[in-house]
Order: C-alpha cells, then sequence, then structure tokens
C-alpha cells in the first residue's frame, strides 16, 4: 500500500471543485443518517509525518462536516502532566457519543511509532503494542464505535523539508501541527515512516485495516479522506441492516435431548467456607493494625507512581459497604473515591460499557473503590437479560484487557467476592426490612434476585474461572461472620501493597 502513494496524485483546481461540492453533500447526508440511527459513533485517526498536512486535513473536516457533531481529541505524548492517569484513559475519556464523529491527533499509535524511531522499542515489544491497539479497535468495534485509521503519506525528505519551512513562518494560515519533534535527526524520520510501513503492514489482515493517503496535493489529500469517511459511513449503514434469516439445511442432524442436556457442574462459591471468623477479641486489633498498613504504604514516595483500584463485588446483603467502610477509615480522604455504580445514564449507554469505568479511574498516587462494577456485565445483565449472550461473553475477554492495561500502567488491581448463604441472606434481608434505619438498603429487585440465586451462583463461576488472572486474582471472601470479612479484605489490601511497593 505504501508503493503506489509515491506515484504522483493530483487533483487540478476545477476538478477538486466538482468532486468537493457532490461530497461535501453525501457526507453532510450520511453525518445527519448516522445522527438520526444513534446506533454508532465514529473515530478518526489522523496520523502522518509532520508537514503531512494532518491539521488542514482536521479543518477541511470541520468545513465539510456539520461540526456540531464533530469534536477533537487532541493528546500530546509529551506533556508531562499527561502522565498522571494510565495512556489508555485519555483515548477513552475522548470516546464520542453514538450518532458523533471524533478526530483524534497523537492516538494510541502515536506512542509505539515514536518509541520504535526512536530505536526505544525492540521488533517484540512493538508487535506487543500493535496487538493491544488491535485488541482495543475490536472491542470498540463491537461496541458500535468505528475507527477510521488514516495514515497522510509524504516521501520523509518531503516531510523534513516542509516541517524545516513551517517551522521557519509565524504561524499563520494553516498551523503545522507537531507531533514529531523529539523524533529529531533525518535519520530517526525515515525510521519513523519505516515504523508506519510495518505498523500498517501487521494490523490489516485481520483488523480494522489503514488507509494510506497521499498527501503531496493538499486537494486529492483532502478529497480521499473525505471519500475514505464516507465509505466507512455507508459501509456501517449496511452492516446494520437486518439479514434474512439462514433457510435450515436439509438433512441437518438433531441431537437427542441427553445430547445437549448440560452436565453438572461443580460452583466456586459453593465451595467457599463459610463457617470461619475471627475471635472478637481480636478483631479490633487486627483491623487497625492493617488499617496502619495500608495508611503508611498509600501515603509513601513509593505508591506516588502507582495507583489503587478496588472492585467489590458479592452477594446481596454480603456486608459491601461495611468492608469500604473500614477501608475508607485507612485512607487520607483527599486521595480517594468510593463509586457506587448503578445502572447507566442515557450518557454512558450512548457509549461502550467500559467507558464509565475507564473515566473514573484514579491518577497515580491515588485510589479508587468500586461498589459494584464493570462486573455488572456478566452478572446482572447476564442473568436478568440485559446484555445478549454475544455481548456478556465478549465481555470476559474485554474486561481482563482492561484490567491488564491498568496493571501494566502502574495499578494494583484488587477484587473482593463477599459470599453468605442464601439462609443468612434472609435473616439480614427481614432485619433490614424491621430497622427503619436500613429499610432503605432492601428493594424490591433484592427480593426477586433471591430467586435467580442458582442462576447468580452459576454466573459468579464464570466470572472467577474466566477473570481471575495472575496480574488480578479475585479474592473470596467468607461473609456470613462480617468481622470475618472486614478483617480479611484489609489484610488482603495491606499484604497486595507491601508486596507492589517492596
Amino acid at each position: 500500500m505504501f508503493d503506489s502513494v509515491r506515484l504522483e496524485h493530483k487533483l487540478g483546481k476545477e476538478e477538486f471543485k466538482e468532486i468537493e461540492a457532490q461530497l461535501r453533500n453525501e457526507l453532510l447526508d450520511a453525518q445527519r443518517e448516522m445522527q438520526e440511527r444513534g446506533t454508532h459513533s465514529i473515530m478518526i485517526l489522523i496520523n502522518g509525518a509532520d508537514g503531512a498536512g494532518k491539521g488542514e486535513v482536521l479543518n477541511r473536516l470541520y468545513e465539510w462536516l456539520d461540526p456540531r457533531y464533530l469534536e477533537t481529541i487532541g493528546i500530546d505524548i509529551r506533556d508531562k502532566t499527561n502522565n498522571d492517569w494510565p495512556k489508555e484513559w485519555y483515548y477513552w475519556r475522548g470516546v464520542p457519543a453514538k450518532g458523533r464523529v471524533a478526530a483524534v491527533l497523537g492516538s494510541w499509535y502515536h506512542l509505539m511509532l515514536r518509541e520504535r524511531a526512536l530505536g526505544h522499542l525492540n521488533r517484540e515489544g512493538f508487535l506487543g503494542s500493535v496487538a493491544v491497539a488491535r485488541e482495543h479497535e475490536t472491542m470498540l468495534g463491537h461496541e458500535g464505535v468505528r475507527v477510521l485509521k488514516l495514515w497522510l503519506h509524504l516521501n520523509p525528505d518531503e516531510a523534513e523539508r516542509r516541517y524545516r519551512k513551517a517551522r521557519g513562518k509565524s504561524g499563520f494560515g494553516h498551523p503545522l501541527v507537531q507531533e514529531w519533534a523529539d523524533v529529531p535527526a533525518a535519520h530517526n524520520k525515515k525510521r519513523l515512516h519505516e515504523a508506519a510501513k510495518e505498523v500498517a503492514q501487521l494490523v490489516s489482515p485481520d483488523a480494522v485495516p489503514w488507509v494510506v493517503v497521499p498527501a503531496a496535493d493538499a486537494r486529492y489529500r483532502d478529497v480521499a479522506v473525505g471519500r475514505a469517511l464516507l465509505a466507512l459511513m455507508r459501509a456501517t449503514f449496511a452492516a446494520a441492516e437486518p439479514k434474512a434469516p439462514a433457510e435450515a439445511t436439509p438433512g441437518a442432524e438433531v441431537l437427542s435431548p441427553v445430547a445437549t442436556r448440560p452436565l453438572p457442574r461443580p460452583s466456586i462459591v459453593g465451595a467457599i467456607d463459610l463457617t470461619k471468623t475471627v475471635d472478637p477479641k481480636d478483631y479490633k486489633h487486627r483491623l487497625r493494625e492493617d488499617q496502619r498498613r495500608i495508611f503508611e504504604l498509600t501515603s509513601s514516595e513509593a505508591f506516588r507512581k502507582r495507583g489503587l483500584v478496588c472492585v467489590f463485588e458479592g452477594n446481596d446483603a454480603a456486608g459491601k459497604g461495611g468492608c469500604i467502610r473500614r477501608l475508607r477509615q485507612a485512607l487520607d480522604p483527599r486521595d480517594f473515591r468510593v463509586h457506587a455504580v448503578a445502572a447507566p445514564s442515557d450518557e454512558e449507554l450512548a457509549r461502550p460499557y467500559l467507558w464509565r469505568f475507564w473515566r473514573n479511574i484514579p491518577r497515580r498516587g491515588r485510589t479508587a473503590v468500586f461498589d459494584r462494577s464493570w462486573y455488572g456485565r456478566v452478572l446482572v445483565e447476564r442473568v436478568e437479560g440485559f446484555a445478549s449472550v454475544a455481548d456478556w461473553t465478549r465481555a470476559y475477554g474485554e474486561i481482563n484487557a482492561f484490567e491488564r492495561q491498568l496493571t501494566r500502567n502502574g495499578y494494583i488491581v484488587l477484587k473482593f467476592w463477599l459470599a453468605i448463604s442464601p439462609e443468612e441472606q434472609l435473616r439480614r434481608f427481614e432485619e433490614r426490612a424491621d430497622t427503619p434505619y436500613k429499610q432503605f438498603k432492601i428493594t424490591d429487585e433484592d427480593w426477586r434476585n433471591r430467586e435467580k440465586w442458582d442462576l447468580y451462583e452459576e454466573a459468579v463461576t464464570d466470572m472467577v474461572d474466566r477473570t481471575s488472572t495472575p496480574f488480578a486474582p479475585w479474592t473470596l471472601v467468607p461473609a456470613v461472620d462480617k468481622r470475618y470479612a472486614r478483617v480479611t479484605v484489609l489484610n488482603t489490601v495491606a499484604d497486595r501493597l507491601e508486596l507492589a511497593l517492596s
């Protein structure tokens, strides 16, 4: 794809005017249809060497499209303030709502290309980075976000010439988007060009393909970008059209009820020893000792470059709130936040599932506690039918990727499942219903969920099986004895912090 772009690609002024008029109308019609459908959004990754016209392309998009439904995500990796959160956080924060288009400067390919051009990333590391990008784009696609990946191609020598010329100007006209200023030598600029060729060839066969746009002629470049965007919009509409049901294959084998009956499967949570207790005389001492350890560790210099994410899931009335309160007492209130997760809002439903959790990831040196979490997709959404089978089965891999990205960025991810028996849950429900100041804790939905105990137990078993990883393992906590649950949680937090920071 990089061979043909070396040939001359030009559009005359009159030819450009003729094409532009029709292209603008078609783009606006397609954008309006996308906004009315409200099922998809688009992220345009504008990549290329400095001097290739990235800023000009962005300005042209604002000229040709309805700017009310177009936004820009601009990320400068060199900005030191951009190191307070995981780099993925910045892209997730800017994911457009359904019906909108976002143009991205400084995309998730920027850092890997820069490091490759400077010689800081070997081929193995480069391949790993590309695999992570492919995984991210696949997940976005499943959630209704289409990605258009543009590489504006210029011969490295011509790009360098335009870059030097633009730096000498006063800045009027079309300002140069300088993304590769820290790739200084012409030798490194050529390595950047080679890295771009490599990443395009690696990703294209089985993932979102790159569109390599000849950028020497501005008119040709802009029309090529506009047509690529229009083609993506139309392909998105076509894919969303309902398909006719497939006809049954004559003579297809019909399996007997015996062959299709599921085999009995043991429950992970059913195997938890719920009889475990702590001596009431030791409870306060153990609690305070672990709270002291947690406070000292999260206040240490070593923790300033890390971050802590704690997830609390469990049976209704298992005591998550009590454990969270004891953890709060061990943390500086300025440096943590508890996120109580409820049903998603309209704003959250308009974006990929993980968006609302990514935006609440804390900056480094701080803590986030999630009372319920992203595991709702494979628990309540699965059991209650709020997510399709395809959505919740795919979610295991997406969740593992999410947590892997956090740990790769220095975050410590702790996940707790608090377990009680059906009999203990009933006792606590009745106590809540009979105690005025506890009645807000019990709802009609809680009572209904009891009827699906076995379904939830099966879902939890699958969740632990598929998402308890070496970098983010589950801790299964017997919680019939509330004191035992609290000391277990705090001791686990303290031990994991100590290990991570040592």
